[in-house]
C-alpha cells in the first residue's frame, strides 16, 4: 500500500469500529471489546508505518475535492510531515492504551459499549485532526470531538457532577469555537482557500491582510480546546468522568488539539508580533495560576488536571517564542507520563476507595498493595517534574532554550518581550511543578495510619499498560538527539544555563515540600479519619468526612477533611483557599455571563407568560364567548330562520335603496 492509502485507514479504522460498536453493543455483547481494542491498536501500528515511511522527510500530501463550494473549495486532503506522523502515533499509543484498560476498568459497567464506541470516535475524529490538510476537514474532527467528550466526561450521568461537567465542558469549549469558526473563514477568505499549504504559501507570500484580526480569533478556540487561561476552568471539572476517559481527553486528544492546531500554522500566528505576545501572555498565566492550584488540591484527579493545564501552558510558551518543534517535543513527551498519570491515579482511586489525598495521607501501606502503580506513577511523576534523565525533562529544556534564544535576540521569530515573559513564568511554573508533584507522591504512597483496606488486585490489563507507558516516560527523552529532523530542523538539545536554572528550580520546589512534609507529617498521624474539620474549599462549613472512612468513591470536589499537615497548605498560607477554588474565576463568570443570562431568561419567561400567553388566552376567550353567542341563535325552529331570513333580506333591500337615492 502506499503511505497515501495506509495515512487514510488510520482514522477510518477507529471509526469503523465505533459504527459497529454501536451496533452490535446490544445484539452481540461479546463482540464488543475486540471491536474496541482491535481497530485502535491496528490504527496505532498504521499510524507507526506511516511515520516510518514519512521518516521526517517531505511532507506527504494528498488531495481530492469533495464538492465545488464556490471560490473557496473544500479538499478531502492530507498533509503529514513530520511532527504530524509523530502525533498520530502518540494518539494511537495512548488511545490503545486506554481501551486496554478500559476492558478491565469499566468491566462490569452496563454502559460499556456505548463508552468504547465512543473512545473509538474520539480517536479517529483527532486522528483526522492531525492528518488533515484542510482546515474545514480539520474543523469536522474538531467538532466531533467537543460532542463524544460531553458524552464521555458525563458517562456518569447519574451523578450530578459529571452532568454539569459534561455540559459545562460542552458550553466553555463552544464559547472558544465561535470566534475560531469566524478566524477560520477570515483567513480562508485572505488566503483563498481553506488548503493548509495554500495557507501556508499566502502568509510567505505577504498575503494575509488582516493577521492579528485572524491570530487572535483562532486563539480563542486554541484558548477554549486546549484549556488556556481563562477558558480553561471546563477541565479540572471534567474528571468526573471516568479515569481512562481523563488520560484520553488530557494525554492525547481534545487539549492537544488546539497546540497542535498552533503548530501546524505557526507561521499563521507568527505574522503578528501583538498575537505572539498575547499568546505568552495567556501561557505564562495558564503556568503560573494551574500550578498554584494544583498545589492546593484534594483530589488526586483534578491535580493532575491543573497539572495538565501547566503543562500545556508549556506548549504555549513554545510556540510564543515561535518553536513549534519544543512545543510538539513537549506535546509527545506530555502525552507519555499523563496517561501514565491518570491510569496510575485509575488503580490507586481503586486501591484507596477514594480521590481524597488527605485520606490517603492517613493510610499506610498503599505503595505495599499496588506496587506497579507505585513505581511507574514514580516514574511518571519525575518525568513530570523534569528531573534528568527522564523525558520531561528534555522536553521542559526544550522550551526554556527556544525562551532563553527569543529573550536574548538570538532568534527573530517573536518578540524578545514574549521570550522573556515565557522564560520566568516557565522557571516558576517548574519549581511548582516539581512541589505540587512531590506533594502528591508523599500523601498519596507516604501516608501513616490506619492499614489501607484491601478492595482487590487490579486487572493484569491494567498493570501492564502502565508499564508499557513508563517505557517511554523514561527513554523518549534520550532519543532528543534523533528527532532534530522531524522538527524543522531546530536543535532541542538542553543549554546548560537552562539545565542549570530548570532542574534547580524543580530540586527546589521538591526538596522544599519534602521538608514541609517531615515537619508536620505527624500531626496528620494524630488526626483521625473521618474527623469533623473546616472544608478545604476555605468557606468556613464543616463537613463530615463520612465519605473517605466509608471508601465511597468520590467525584469531582471530593468534600473530606483537609490534612493539618498538607504541605501545600503550608507552603500556599494565605493563597491556599483561593488557590484550591481555581482563584474563583467560575465566580467570576457566573457574576458575569451566568446572571445576567438567567435573568435575561427569567424576563423572557414573564412576558411569555404574562404578556403574550394573555393576548393567547384572550383570542382564545374571545373566540369562546362568539361561538357561545352564535350558539343561542341556532334554536333549531324553522320558523325562527325563515322569519330571521326575511327580516335579513328587507334590511339590505332598504340599504340597497338607500344608497341608490344618495348616488
Amino acid at each position: 500500500m502506499t503511505t497515501t492509502t495506509l495515512a487514510v485507514l488510520v482514522p477510518l479504522l477507529p471509526f469503523l469500529g465505533a459504527a459497529a460498536g454501536l451496533l452490535l453493543g446490544r445484539t452481540a455483547p461479546g463482540f464488543v471489546r475486540p471491536l474496541a481494542v482491535l481497530p485502535t491498536v491496528a490504527a496505532f501500528a498504521l499510524a507507526v508505518l506511516v511515520a516510518v515511511r514519512q521518516g521526517g522527510n517531505a511532507a506527504v500530501d494528498a488531495a481530492t475535492q469533495l464538492t465545488p463550494t464556490g471560490s473557496v473549495p473544500i479538499d478531502l486532503a492530507l498533509h503529514i510531515d513530520g511532527f504530524a506522523a509523530l502525533v498520530a502515533v502518540l494518539v494511537g499509543l495512548v488511545a490503545s492504551c486506554v481501551q486496554i484498560y478500559s476492558t478491565g476498568y469499566l468491566r462490569d459497567d452496563p454502559r460499556y459499549p456505548s463508552y468504547a464506541a465512543l473512545v473509538s470516535l474520539f480517536t479517529s475524529a483527532m486522528l483526522l485532526v492531525v492528518y488533515s490538510g484542510d482546515l474545514m476537514v480539520l474543523l469536522v474532527g474538531w467538532e466531533i470531538m467537543g460532542i463524544c467528550s460531553y458524552f464521555l466526561v458525563g458517562h456518569y450521568w447519574e451523578t450530578p457532577e459529571a452532568r454539569a461537567a459534561s455540559l459545562k465542558a460542552f458550553l466553555v469549549t463552544k464559547l472558544g469555537d465561535v470566534p475560531f469558526l469566524i478566524g477560520l473563514f477570515a483567513l480562508a477568505a485572505d488566503a483563498g482557500t481553506f488548503r493548509i499549504t495554500g495557507v501556508l504559501g499566502a502568509v510567505a507570500s505577504g498575503g494575509l491582510d488582516h493577521p492579528t484580526l485572524v491570530a487572535l480569533l483562532l486563539l480563542a478556540g486554541v484558548a477554549g480546546k486546549s484549556a488556556q487561561f481563562p477558558l480553561h476552568t471546563w477541565l479540572p471539572d471534567a474528571m468526573a468522568g471516568p479515569t481512562p476517559v481523563s488520560a484520553l481527553i488530557h494525554a492525547a486528544t481534545m487539549v492537544a488539539a488546539g497546540i497542535y492546531f498552533v503548530a501546524r500554522l505557526l507561521p499563521v500566528f507568527a505574522a503578528s508580533g501583538a498575537a505572539l505576545t498575547v499568546l505568552a501572555v495567556m501561557a505564562a498565566v495558564t503556568m503560573v495560576g494551574s500550578g498554584l492550584s494544583a498545589l492546593a488540591q484534594d483530589d488526586i484527579k483534578r491535580v493532575l488536571a491543573y497539572s495538565t493545564i501547566g503543562q500545556l501552558g508549556y506548549m504555549a510558551g513554545a510556540l510564543a517564542v515561535g518553536d513549534r518543534g519544543a512545543a510538539v517535543f513537549h506535546l509527545l513527551s506530555h502525552g507519555a507520563f499523563k496517561a501514565l498519570l491518570f491510569l496510575a491515579a485509575g488503580v490507586v482511586i481503586h486501591a484507596a476507595g477514594t480521590n481524597s489525598l488527605a485520606a490517603m495521607s492517613r493510610m499506610s501501606g498503599l505503595a505495599k498493595r499496588i506496587p506497579d502503580a507505585y513505581w511507574t506513577m514514580t516514574v511518571a511523576l519525575l518525568a513530570l517534574a523534569a528531573i534528568p534523565p527522564f523525558a520531561g525533562f528534555f522536553s521542559k529544556e526544550a522550551v526554556l532554550v527556544a525562551a532563553e534564544h527569543t529573550a536574548l535576540g538570538d532568534r527573530a521569530t517573536a518578540p524578545a518581550a514574549a521570550g522573556w515573559i515565557v522564560l520566568v513564568a516557565a522557571l516558576l511554573a517548574a519549581l511548582l511543578t516539581a512541589a505540587y508533584a512531590t506533594r502528591l507522591w508523599l500523601l498519596a504512597f507516604r501516608g501513616r495510619g490506619a492499614e489501607a483496606p484491601d478492595h482487590g488486585r487490579q486487572p493484569v490489563a491494567m498493570n501492564a499498560v502502565l508499564w508499557l507507558l513508563a517505557v517511554p516516560s523514561l527513554a523518549f527523552g534520550l532519543a532528543v538527539g534523533y528527532l532534530d529532523d522531524w522538527f524543522d530542523g531546530h536543535a532541542l538539545t538542553p543549554t546548560v544555563t537552562t539545565g542549570v536554572l530548570g532542574t534547580g528550580a524543580a530540586l527546589v520546589g521538591g526538596l522544599v515540600t519534602y521538608a514541609t512534609w517531615r515537619q508536620t507529617s505527624a500531626l496528620a498521624a494524630r488526626t483521625p479519619l473521618g474527623a469533623v474539620a473546616a472544608n478545604p474549599g476555605g468557606d468556613g462549613s464543616l463537613v463530615e468526612a463520612e465519605a473517605i472512612a466509608s471508601h465511597t468513591p468520590a467525584y469531582g470536589n471530593v468534600a473530606s477533611a483537609p490534612d493539618p499537615a498538607d504541605p501545600g497548605r503550608l507552603l500556599l498560607g494565605p493563597l491556599h483557599a483561593p488557590a484550591a477554588a481555581g482563584f474563583h474565576l467560575d465566580a467570576v463568570y457566573t457574576a458575569l455571563f451566568v446572571r445576567p443570562v438567567r435573568a435575561a431568561a427569567s424576563l423572557v419567561r414573564f412576558l411569555d407568560r404574562e404578556v403574550v400567553d394573555t393576548y393567547v388566552r384572550g383570542s382564545g376567550t374571545g373566540a369562546k364567548w362568539l361561538g357561545l353567542a352564535v350558539r343561542r341563535a341556532q334554536t333549531g325552529n324553522v320558523q325562527t330562520y325563515l322569519s330571521a331570513l326575511l327580516a335579513g333580506s328587507v334590511v339590505l333591500a332598504i340599504a340597497a335603496v338607500l344608497v341608490a337615492a344618495g348616488a
